[in-house]
């Protein structure tokens, strides 16, 4: 206990000076009312443009943090009585082509001209929006999170327009304020404009941020002041209904193709301008992408991240909860064996210090299973804490519904603390869990925590998890229980003064295992040398080492073929290498080697490919393989796995999207093909028409086939 106090008491102690004022105070821009009305066409011919001040001092991130930016933007804002309005001049060498990828929404940073803004309305330095376009007018927009990550899957209404010339481009855009969430007469905004011309390689910012951080970091804002505060976006409600239609065929049974139509939608009520209650009833997600497929060769279960639209607003308050393999609420459990009946999530800011997120979904019974019907609730509140840190607690609870035969629930309890110092050097986190079921027998419990400081130079992380062997999170993601796992990392950057290298240096780090009782069980230790070079093509080279102790019996092809029993020991040795190309080419790609020991004495190759080429802004085509050569003795003998996935995106507007998926597993042995269009035909608003069918490889056969029409309309009241 003195233990964790003492943790605790460590992290608010690197906290406390965050008070301090915000470090780009000094970075303001004044936006005033419009005098008239604005026509977002990417032409800056009305009056209102030409009395704006203007951000144009942009600073250098990248290659170099240490001197103003080279390439010029001009940046304007107004504001109407409805909207925010902005208006941008990327200026271009003239006779050198812009880089764009596609036309689609919520593009690749990294291979796009592109510009985005940040915005943090509650100047909480962690939580905002983010809007953007790329120089061929394809629209970016997301919520941002724990002080700088985005969250792309948000879409919302907004409108913009993309003027190209040949030594510049234009942007315009108009974004509603019902369509964010911010406080009421606040007159500063944190802000801060990004600029990344990929070409010349360099990104830059106005408000100046250190090159180890991304231009979205909420750290190192500056601000937009408004002459006076922003309108209260007044009654703000929104529906969403849609309609389907689905015609399937399972060509393994002997039945008749079956067709199927529904309705259904989603509900959003502005309970205040930063609290949003969203409701849905009957949804469906049929329109949305499918997954990356993955060859598993792993012991524990495999992560795929959430996609629908419904789970995904203000997600970081449910999703975000704990460490990538020890969460107790993971949306994707929710609708995954049984249909969604409907549901309702309150989520967003309370005050400037307080946010709530509430979630309650019920699923149907299914009677080919016997599942009965099940209700999620869901539980979480976060208190800021000094200037950019948190404290939060977390519910969550699942529950059978008119199962009167068994009392059948999982509960979890959460409390954590994230760190985040005022200039984002030091980070961190303390997490303690509690798990009860009908059968709860002790040791159901988690503690974990990570410190980290991230400089220019260096970085330096330590983080451990104590996990009980009885932790049940049924509706989270915790895929290994009973164990104590430590995970020190240390990594060095040097800067050359000239050459082709921008930056080079090691990076050592381990991960080791205890059983609950302290017996030492796993082991990975690596070492690994980066290459960042000022094209932006960035190479990596490692060797590492690995010990198992199995506690589980384990098949190591994953296959169902015989398994490797409980207490056998296997190490062994491998080295491998990561290179991924400069963005700038038409024709990208990028590849991993590895190579080395596998379990039982065996040997292992991994080969994988990520090649692609554009014909830029309407086509773009990919290929990703990846290749495993498994050489074992018998039973198993040698074992190859392909996993092959070609992908065709025609992007005809920024509105009409074309995009077919193949993926060939021969792990699952299957071959699925996933064809969907999209057009956009108001913002927010979609008509999609997928095809999905799944075949056998071998004898080649179909296993099912599926056709779904579906629109969908963005209607605010």
């Amino acid at each position: 206990m003195w233990r964790h106090l003492l943790w605790i008491g460590m992290m608010f102690g690197v906290s406390a000076p965050g008070y301090a004022q915000k470090i780009n105070h000094d970075y303001q821009l004044s936006i005033f009312h419009a005098s008239e009305p604005l026509t977002i066409d990417g032409i800056l011919d009305e009056p209102t443009w030409q009395q704006a001040n203007v951000a144009d001092k942009f600073h250098m991130v990248l290659p170099m943090d240490t001197s103003m930016a080279i390439i010029l933007t001009q940046v304007r804002m107004a504001y109407d009585d409805k909207n925010l309005y902005l208006s941008v001049v990327c200026n271009h060498p003239a006779g050198q082509r812009y880089i764009v990828q596609s036309l689609r929404r919520d593009f690749t940073f990294g291979k796009n001209d592109n510009f985005l803004f940040f915005m943090d309305p509650f100047n909480d330095l962690t939580n905002g929006f983010s809007f953007g376009a790329n120089a061929a007018g394809a629209q970016w927009d997301g919520t941002m999170y724990e002080g700088g990550a985005v969250d792309l899957s948000w879409d919302n209404k907004w409108t913009s327009a993309v003027h190209a010339f040949e030594d510049k481009y234009v942007i315009e855009m108009s974004i509603p304020f019902k369509s964010i969430r911010y406080k009421k007469g606040i007159k500063e905004w944190g802000v801060n404009f990004s600029r990344l011309d990929v070409q010349s390689t360099e990104k830059s910012a106005w408000a100046p941020v250190p090159r180890q951080f991304p231009t979205a970091s909420l750290a190192y804002t500056g601000s937009v002041v408004f002459d006076e505060p922003p309108p209260a976006p007044g009654a703000n409600i929104s529906l969403i209904p849609y309609v389907l239609t689905n015609l399937s065929k399972d060509f393994t049974k002997d039945e008749k193709a079956g067709f199927d139509y529904r309705v259904g939608g989603d509900a959003k009520i502005a309970i205040t301008s930063s609290l949003n209650l969203d409701l849905t009833v009957n949804p469906d997600f049929s329109q949305v992408e499918v997954d990356q497929q993955q060859t598993n060769l792993d012991r524990f279960e495999l992560f795929f991240p959430e996609r629908r639209q419904f789970f995904l607003e203000n997600g970081d308050l449910f999703n975000n909860f704990g460490y990538s393999t020890i969460r107790p609420f993971f949306s994707r459990r929710i609708g995954l064996d049984a249909p969604i009946d409907g549901g309702l999530r309150l989520s967003g800011k309370l005050n400037e210090n307080w946010r709530i997120g509430v979630m309650d979904m019920q699923t149907r019974k299914v009677e080919e299973t016997g599942l009965a019907a099940q209700n999620f609730g869901v539980f979480a509140l976060q208190r800021k804490v000094f200037s950019r840190s948190n404290i939060g607690v977390m519910f969550v609870n699942k529950a059978a519904v008119g199962n009167q035969d068994q009392a059948d629930y999982n509960r979890n309890l959460g409390l954590e603390y994230n760190l985040a110092s005022s200039n984002n050097l030091w980070t961190g986190k303390a997490l303690f869990l509690k798990s009860w079921s009908p059968e709860s027998q002790g040791k159901d419990f988690i503690h974990a925590g990570h410190l980290q400081y991230k400089s220019r130079k260096w970085q330096i992380l330590w983080q451990h998890e104590i996990v009980g062997e009885n932790f049940n999170a049924e509706v989270g993601f915790v895929p290994r229980t009973g164990y104590i796992n430590l995970k020190p990392m240390a990594g060095r950057l040097f800067f050359p003064k000239g050459g082709s290298i921008l930056s080079h240096g090691p990076t050592l780090g381990s991960t080791i295992f205890f059983d609950s009782q302290g017996k030492f069980t796993d082991n990975t230790t690596y070492m690994m040398y980066n290459l960042n070079f000022r094209s932006q093509s960035v190479f990596t080279a490692w060797v590492g080492y690995d010990y198992v102790e199995l506690l589980q019996p384990f098949d190591p092809t994953n296959t169902g073929k015989e398994q490797l029993p409980i207490g056998s020991k296997h190490n062994w040795r491998s080295f491998g290498t990561v290179f991924t190309s400069k963005p700038q080419s038409l024709f990208t790609y990028g590849f991993s080697t590895r190579y080395g020991g596998y379990y039982q004495h065996g040997k292992r190759l991994n080969i994988t490919t990520d090649i692609g080429y554009r014909f830029q802004p309407y086509v773009s085509l990919a290929l990703n393989t990846n290749y495993n050569l498994i050489e074992l003795d018998a039973p198993w003998n040698n074992t190859t796995f392909w996993l092959v996935g070609p992908r065709l995106d025609v992007t005809l507007t920024n509105k009409l999207y074309f995009t077919t998926f193949v993926q060939y597993n021969q792990q699952t042995d299957n071959l699925n093909i996933n064809a969907r269009f999209q057009w956009r035909y108001q913002p927010a608003s979609d008509i999609y028409l997928v095809f999905t069918d799944n075949y056998l490889p071998d004898p080649f056969s179909i296993r099912n086939r599926a056709v779904v029409l579906k629109m969908n309309y963005w209607w605010n009241l």
